[in-house]
């Protein structure tokens, strides 16, 4: 169990929590949900120890071991994976150091042996024989193939070494397991093996995730950071909403009827107080009067940006046509020979672990890299908006982000382009500062309203929810859901995906795909039974 004791920190005057009290205990799952700048991180560094609160306590039960997931992805670069992976267990990795060290030496005494037996004894204890198997199997349900275990970190691509440390916290059935954006880069088959995992997780979790799915399948709790305090709820993430909303509604409700009943009341006595015969009732209404109080309702601090993205004109009936595009990328055939049409009631999710390939698709469809073989043309009437996965490029330059959005406007109009910037929450002087110095949530907030007020009928998206909190995801994916036009994305987001797209293309390994007409749920569940299926077919073969 963790738990903390009037936990205050303090930044300059602001005080980002305030004597919060709140306790975690085993066999539950707790998601840490508020908005952007709440503290969801910070909090989680005060409960690891990373980071001293100003004032209060974390209460930890004596024994039990506590694992974060590391951000620092260069730690580890001159370590294996294997390696990197058992450490997680810090107790358990020094004693594997420390037996290598003494059966290493040359001259081994007896004071050795003993030494040696003592840590075989604390070795077995933690289950050290099981550890290198406990590691590879849990980098190969991550999706880090076999060969890879032995390979140093720096050699190991960034979604790659994103596993490895993912598996590092996994490692070893910790107490109490930290886990901050644990999804992030990670492809959906990695994510469902994670959400399996902490379903059948027995001890403590505390996870920071704005993936509303995965904390609608793995949390038991969601706890709440608004204004400095932190409220606890039972069930998942839509369960919480749901209730906070009807708190908030109950809440008005009550007041309009206490406001009522006040008007009623003033009115009586105003009418009535200069009556002797009536002057003890006026009294007495004074009094109850005086004992209603109104139920203080703070707005949250949470804050929806408005998306809503227009057409300029109606989309025809010829939208895109990919005929045998193919293309080779450092060496490797990331798309090999891929042709479909797009309709235009076409809303297409494109899928699959092969993460360049994605990307070099939609690079290929926006005009900035040309296919080795193939074509592909866009109808006459079709006008495209893209939104790069990687944006640094875009936001390499001195512009403010009024000066950077102007040459996107159909009106040249300061205040016509501040309105759009207004709906993504860029308020008063936010429109002066310098495009280069934006956080990744606020220049994913910047492309977005590029892409409003570029007002086309096709849209393309590679991982746009990245960056952006639970609000703006909610914002974006309802904006979606109601375009007229076509759209082309992909997410790790399932509800986003699942809301969203009406058509799953999956860019399959080998560069080649698989293209069907159905929800991404329905796509999963017949991808999976197709698996069991082969699965079973091998196995009647052996047999």
């Amino acid at each position: 169990m963790i738990s903390t004791s009037n936990i205050t920190l303090r930044i300059g005057k602001k005080a980002l929590f305030e004597d919060v009290n709140i306790k975690f205990t085993e066999g539950n799952c707790y998601g840490l949900i508020g908005a952007n700048g709440a503290g969801k991180s910070t909090f989680l560094k005060i409960l690891s120890g990373q980071l001293e609160p100003t004032k209060g306590e974390v209460i930890i039960t004596p024994g039990q071991r506590l694992s974060f997931l590391q951000q620092d992805h260069f730690r580890y670069n001159d370590y294996t994976a294997l390696d990197t992976v058992i450490m997680g267990n810090a107790r358990l990795y020094e004693i594997m150091k420390e037996k290598e060290a003494i059966y290493a030496k040359a001259d081994f005494t007896e004071e050795d042996g003993m030494k040696a037996s003592e840590l075989e004894g604390e070795f077995a204890t933690l289950n050290g024989w099981e550890a290198e198997s406990d590691a590879a199997t849990l980098l190969n349900g991550l999706g880090i193939d076999t060969e890879l275990h032995g390979k140093l970190l720096a050699d190991l691509d960034g979604p790659q070494k994103v596993k490895v440390l993912l598996a590092q916290a996994l490692f070893g059935n910790p107490d109490i397991l930290l886990l901050d954006e644990p999804t992030n880069h990670l492809d959906l088959e990695a994510i469902a093996w994670l959400e399996e995992f902490l379903i059948n997780f027995d001890n403590t979790v505390i996870v920071v995730s704005h993936d509303r799915y995965f904390l609608n399948k793995v949390c038991t709790h969601i706890a709440d950071i608004d204004y400095a305090k932190i409220q606890l709820y039972a069930g998942n993430y839509d369960f919480w909403y749901e209730s906070s909303q009807l708190l908030i509604k109950q809440m008005k409700e009550a007041n309009k009827k206490k406001e009522e009943k006040i008007k009623e009341l003033q009115e009586f006595i105003s009418r009535f107080s200069a009556n002797a015969s009536k002057s003890k009732q006026a009294t007495s209404r004074k009094r109850a009067l005086e004992k209603i109080e109104l139920d203080e309702i703070k707005p949250s601090s949470r804050k929806y940006p408005y998306i809503d993205f227009r057409p300029a004109r109606p989309i025809g009936n010829e939208v895109l046509t990919v005929e045998h595009l193919s293309k080779t990328v450092d060496g490797v055939k990331v798309l090999d020979d891929i042709s479909f049409i797009v309709n235009h009631d076409d809303k297409i999710a494109l899928v699959g672990s092969n993460e360049l390939a994605k990307t070099t698709l939609f690079k290929i469809l926006a005009g900035e890299m040309e296919p080795d073989e193939g074509n592909f043309k866009w109808g006459i009437t079709t006008s495209q908006a893209y939104f790069p996965q990687d944006n640094t490029a875009i936001f390499d330059c001195e512009d403010t982000i009024v000066d950077w959005l102007m040459p996107f406007s159909p009106e040249k109009d300061v205040t016509y382009v501040r309105g759009f910037l207004g709906r993504m929450l860029f308020a008063g002087d936010d429109g002066v500062k310098k495009v280069r110095v934006l956080s990744g949530g606020e220049k994913v907030r910047c492309l977005l309203s590029r892409m409003m007020i570029q007002a086309t009928n096709v849209l393309l998206f590679d991982e746009p929810t990245n960056h952006l909190d639970m609000e703006s995801i909610t914002a974006l994916n309802n904006a979606l859901i109601k375009f007229p036009g076509v759209i082309l994305f992909t997410s790790h987001d399932h509800q986003f995906v699942q809301t969203t797209a009406n058509r799953i293309i999956e860019i399959l390994p080998d560069g080649s795909m698989i293209d069907k007409i159905t929800t991404y749920d329905e796509y999963l569940e017949n991808n999976e039974t197709a698996r069991k299926r082969t699965v079973y077919t091998m196995n009647e073969e052996d047999n």
